[in-house]
């Protein structure tokens, strides 16, 4: 625990940051199990927001194992300390008026519910989308043959093979990949933040 410091304040509150920028910021928290589909969808929207000139930055899972959190294993203590960090700096971003996109596993809803207070403590929008397909479809499509080694016993407290996930119990949004294209998921998110006027109707 950090001892004195003290929290500086700066010259701009984030309404009139926001004003100025003419963009709110928000996070979107994609969560479900490996190979659902986080970060396709995470990657697909923010190309989308950007081409519609709406400022977004994706944070990935492994991407962050690279640096940010490369010290965590995967534990359930070190998965509770991976998904604090991933909040923190999510939002950073959601403060500077930035749409921020996580696609992490996030497997513990206690972990999720702590992301969200973080932002609701802030009044920063967080919006889980639980990215839902069955596990013999995970199975099948298996891009980095994780289940194979998980199943093998070679990767040790796997998500979904001998880790559990708990489900989000009240999702902002439920997308099945397995029933719906990354197009008419891309359609769900947007519409979404138009409904919610997180984005302008008109873009």
């Amino acid at each position: 625990m950090s001892t004195n410091i003290t929290w500086h304040a700066g010259h701009i509150t984030r309404s009139e940051r926001e004003d100025l920028l003419k963009q709110k910021g928000l996070t979107i928290w994609f969560t479900g199990l490996s190979a659902s589909g986080k970060s396709t969808l995470a990657s697909a929207l923010e190309q989308h927001l950007l081409h519609l000139g709406v400022s977004s930055y994706r944070l990935d899972g492994d991407n962050i194992r690279f640096g940010l959190n490369k010290d965590l294993g995967f534990g359930p203590k070190d998965r509770t300390e991976n998904i604090r960090r991933i909040a923190e700096v999510a939002k950073l971003f959601a403060d500077s008026t930035t749409i921020a996109l996580t696609s992490f596993i996030s497997p513990y809803r206690s972990d999720r519910d702590a992301a969200r207070k973080l932002h609701d403590d802030d009044g920063i929008p967080f919006i889980e989308v639980f990215v839902d397909a069955p596990l013999e479809v995970v199975e099948q499509r298996d891009p980095k043959g994780l289940y194979k080694k998980a199943k093998l016993g070679e990767i040790k407290e796997f998500t979904g093979v001998s880790a559990p996930y708990e489900q989000p119990s009240s999702p902002e949004l439920h997308i099945k990949t397995d029933k719906s294209s990354i197009e008419e998921s891309i359609k769900i998110l947007v519409n979404y933040l138009k409904e919610k006027n997180y984005i302008a109707n008109t873009l």
